[in-house]
């Protein structure tokens, strides 16, 4: 037998998908701007951006793998797998949001 998926679920993984790629958009262009000397970004920035994906990334899979191990839905596991990038991005979109924000020294 199939194995049914509730709607709200479904749509709920889905809303969270689309704000974390709205707010990795939103991110990768901050960077950008930085890198191309409109924004001052954070000294440490390139550095950041680089590791903070290995953590993120280990995150989710640890995530992933306590749901997936504890009997959780397909959708379930991926909501829980999306959760520690969707915080990431989420934090990353805000603090260059307020930097940007500031006026260039």
């Amino acid at each position: 037998m199939p194995l049914a998926l509730p709607f709200t679920s479904l749509m709920a993984l889905y809303w969270q998908t689309g704000l974390m790629v709205a707010e990795a958009q939103t991110v990768m262009t901050l960077r950008t701007l930085g890198m191309m000397g409109v924004l001052t970004p954070h000294p440490l920035e390139n550095q950041r951006m680089v590791t903070e994906k290995s953590v993120a990334f280990a995150q989710a899979a640890q995530a992933a793998t306590a749901a997936a191990m504890q009997g959780k839905r397909p959708d379930e596991v991926a909501a829980a797998a999306l959760q520690p990038i969707r915080r990431r991005t989420r934090a990353n979109a805000a603090r260059l949001t307020r930097a940007a924000k500031r006026p260039k020294a």
